[in-house]
């Protein structure tokens, strides 16, 4: 398949060529000039059948517009319905409507793929909510709004990837199968073989010791950030934790970074707020339409909290100043705010409220409610450590992160008083050769994904939602 500068290219020799140019929908829309022979490829979104004139509507994941196809009713087949695939040749013309630059004046209309309409469950011209087509894992990307999201996904995977390779990071691939489980990152999904689980009153271990699906690629990355100052993961990772809620996933994307020679959590931090201006900015201006889908008819308010976002400076209070604001709000909470205790979903809403509706870097957590690797403030006598964590309008927590403990001293005193020392020996080794101030953070993909367009179940951002419709995607 030609990509957008090969299809381009073609355009300017298709004067020389026999054969019909193969354009891609978003190509043929994008064409200035009148093309004689293309061959556009795609499945009918529409068809409408007039005495004179025979109309298609025609996508092929290229783009949310559709091309519009014009061809002689002669062309027509009872094969040629909604959802077909179908191969159109023709002459690419100007459009005398206002709504589309260019249409296909087919010569020839070939169905590739026929679709029993009867029984497919999406229907022409019909909005289907989110909640209807999440029946359906194997079909809804084949509609408007999960194609629209696949295409905003990737270009929020290839914006995060720009943005760190424009600022000199390494991209490591972190292991998915681990030994190790990243003490306090969540619950982990343990790996036996088919033989292992039959034969467990042996417990003898496929790598000999004990494997798990990944829960973050944190202490991988601090094993490369000895060797490189800048480095970054993206991938995927797992937690056994209830995935039936709308904001939990068994199995979604983390991206991760670490920084070495820092000189304070303010470092972290503008990285992390940098990175989601970048990443969004991209995300807008090479999705207009696929955004603006979501803004229109999922999230209205969700296009002014953005552009509140990028133009905002980003609020920043510490942990004690979160929990005295929590402590004389006049809202009720489920979950009584104390100093000592974790944050909830409920209070991360309220504090990015107070604040302005705009993102809040929440920084300094208590050492015991933190992992032993991030580093001690020696404080008190309220001890913290220097954590910070980002909560965003309408999700709550969305990037987490820390400097890392990397005084060989206290690490190890912490190690011992929790029975790590022996696991993490080699997390020791680190600190005693060459360890520099460093630090890292880490934000989940569907999250982000979900913030950038006001979609209530995170279920609803991803390709496949797993075990739906009796079948395992």
């Amino acid at each position: 398949m030609l990509g957008a500068r090969g299809g381009w290219q073609a355009l300017r020799r298709c004067s020389s060529l026999p054969r019909a140019v193969r354009l891609r929908v978003r190509e043929a829309l994008g064409a200035r000039q009148p093309v004689d022979e293309v061959k556009v490829q795609g499945w009918v979104r529409s068809v409408r059948s007039q005495k004179e004139v025979l109309f298609l509507h025609i996508n092929d994941g290229s783009s949310l517009e559709s091309l519009q196809v014009v061809a002689d009713p002669s062309l027509e087949n009872r094969d040629l319905t909604f959802g077909s695939a179908v191969e159109v040749q023709g002459k690419l013309v100007k459009s005398p409507h206002k709504r589309q630059n260019m249409e296909l004046k087919a010569e020839s209309i070939r169905v590739v793929g026929p679709c029993d309409t009867w029984s497919f469950p999406l229907k022409m011209k019909e909005r289907h909510p989110l909640e209807y087509v999440r029946q359906f894992p194997h079909l809804r990307c084949r509609n408007n709004t999960l194609g629209s999201l696949l295409r905003i996904r990737s270009e929020a995977t290839a914006a995060i990837h720009s943005f760190f390779q424009d600022n000199g990071y390494v991209h490591i691939h972190t292991p998915i199968i681990t030994s190790n489980d990243c003490e306090g990152a969540g619950e982990l999904f343990h790996i036996e073989t088919s033989n292992e689980a039959r034969e467990s009153a042996e417990k003898t271990h496929f790598f000999n010791v004990p494997a798990f699906l990944t829960v973050s690629g944190q202490l991988h990355l601090e094993v490369m950030a000895g060797a490189f100052t800048h480095v970054f993961t993206f991938g995927p990772t797992f937690r056994a934790e209830n995935s039936q809620s709308r904001r939990h996933l068994a199995e979604f994307y983390m991206v991760e970074a670490e920084l070495s020679f820092i000189e304070s959590l303010q470092d972290v931090v503008q990285v992390m707020e940098d990175l989601l201006k970048t990443a969004t900015s991209t995300v807008l201006s090479k999705c207009p339409h696929d955004v603006e889908l979501f803004h229109k008819y999922i999230r209205p308010a969700q296009k002014d909290r953005l552009e509140q976002m990028l133009k905002n400076k980003f609020v920043t209070i510490s942990y004690n100043e979160a929990v005295e604001i929590l402590k004389q709000a006049s809202q009720t909470f489920t979950f009584k705010p104390e100093w000592g205790c974790d944050l909830q979903t409920e209070h991360e809403k309220y504090l990015v409220k107070h604040c302005g509706d705009v993102p809040v870097f929440v920084i300094n957590y208590p050492y015991d409610l933190k992992p032993f690797y991030m580093r001690d403030n020696e404080d008190g006598p309220q001890h913290t450590v220097a954590a910070v964590d980002l909560l965003v309008p309408g999700i709550g927590e969305l990037c987490g992160g820390s400097l890392r403990e990397e005084r060989l001293p206290f690490l190890k005193s912490r190690l011992q008083r929790l029975g790590l020392a022996d696991a993490y020996q080699w997390y020791l080794d680190l600190r005693k050769f060459g360890s520099v101030p460093h630090g890292g953070f880490g934000m989940g993909f569907e999250r982000y994904l979900q913030y950038i367009l006001g979609v209530d179940n995170i279920k609803d951002v991803i390709p496949f939602p797993r075990f739906s419709h009796s079948c395992l995607l």
